[in-house]
């Protein structure tokens, strides 16, 4: 008999056998029921597979109408999500909205659209090759962060887009207990368009509780020429006030980059790392795309922010301008936080429309 309960896997105990069920929810298998996968009679395959009938590719994905929630998964524990693939069209990924409830919640504890929770935010697809989120040709999202709950796990699609949506999912989980000190997954999505003058630029506040920060996604478009990352992030937390306990260099610095990116000089230089990158530039066109737009992640996997009352988080939107000063710049910034944290949550902030979180 095995006491591994199956969970916090890598190579090193790979080869441990567990009690723990593995089980997975998709359009062929809604409940993630054993052996009741694959019998679809009614689906968005079932013209193409009808000569071959039941067990044919009948239903690999689900059609959400405009203004519709579709329930992707109600899971009940205890458990954890390990995996989640899915796949849409890119000009729905700011208007689908997916959110995540645990343990009988009213409130979600992720709220975000589905673009940026895949740090794919302005619409256009950019691959990702880290260790939580792998973003594959030609627009295949996978997340790996692990998402425990001991009661339910409840997760929804919101399409707030005026037409319908085709999507494809798949949810891979695990049925095992979960030890007290596993704390529940939280991300959230904010935008402000364009940051104000000499104000700094809010990624996270109010979060109350014991937790731990583990990832910043930006998708940040740059209103001015030059170059326009000078700005520090800071970490406030557990009764900070003025001044942080952490506070970086530069906004490059804290992607994991340096010296503006620029490799060789006058090109910005893409990358993306297991915890960190600089992905996606996407430039101005000589017509009526006028503006340089960027995506970053930083994963804090090996150095998770730990907290023990309270956590806000903002960065500097700041460039340079005449006599070698600093310019408060006035970007457009969109941003999701990642972050592990005891219940209950504090409420989030309520979610923009879809004009202010549209991508044009």
């Amino acid at each position: 008999m095995t006491n591994f309960n199956g969970l916090n896997m890598h190579l090193g105990n790979l080869s441990r056998l567990s009690n723990a069920k593995t089980r997975s929810i998709s359009a062929e298998n809604f409940t993630g029921e054993k052996g009741k996968g694959g019998m679809a009679t009614e689906g968005t395959g079932a013209a193409a597979s009808r000569d071959l009938g039941v067990g044919w590719k009948v239903s690999p994905s689900v059609e959400i109408m405009s203004g519709e929630t579709f329930t992707m998964g109600d899971i009940q524990g205890p458990g954890a999500i390990q995996h989640i693939w899915l796949t849409c069209h890119p000009s729905v990924w700011r208007n689908l909205i997916i959110r995540m409830y645990w343990d009988d919640e009213q409130d979600p504890s992720v709220e975000v659209p589905v673009g940026d929770l895949f740090c794919n935010g302005w619409g256009e697809r950019s691959d990702v090759n880290s260790i939580p989120v792998a973003v594959n040709p030609a627009g295949g999202m996978n997340s790996y962060w692990q998402m425990p709950f001991r009661k339910q796990a409840r997760l929804t699609m919101e399409n707030r887009a005026p037409e319908k949506a085709v999507l494809y999912y798949q949810i891979d989980y695990t049925l095992t207990d979960i030890p007290e000190d596993e704390a529940y997954f939280h991300a959230q999505w904010r935008r402000t368009n364009p940051v104000p003058y000499k104000d700094v630029y809010t990624i996270l506040e109010g979060v109350k509780g014991q937790g731990h920060y583990v990832g910043t996604y930006l998708a940040w478009q740059v209103n001015n020429s030059g170059w326009w990352g000078e700005g520090e992030i800071k970490f406030y937390m557990d009764g900070d006030q003025e001044y942080p306990t952490i506070c970086g260099t530069g906004t490059e610095d804290y992607f994991g980059g340096a010296w503006n990116w620029e490799q060789p000089i006058g090109t910005y230089r893409t990358y993306s790392t297991p915890y960190l990158g600089m992905h996606q530039v996407l430039k101005p066109d000589g017509l009526y795309r006028s503006q340089q737009r960027f995506g970053m992640y930083r994963w804090h996997v090996m150095d998770p922010i730990r907290f023990q009352s309270d956590l806000r988080v903002t960065i500097q939107d700041l460039g340079w301008r005449s006599g070698g000063r600093y310019l408060p710049q006035q970007s457009d910034i969109a941003s999701t936080a990642f972050w592990y944290q005891v219940e209950p949550h504090a409420p989030f902030p309520e979610l923009p429309d879809n004009d202010e979180r549209e991508v044009i």
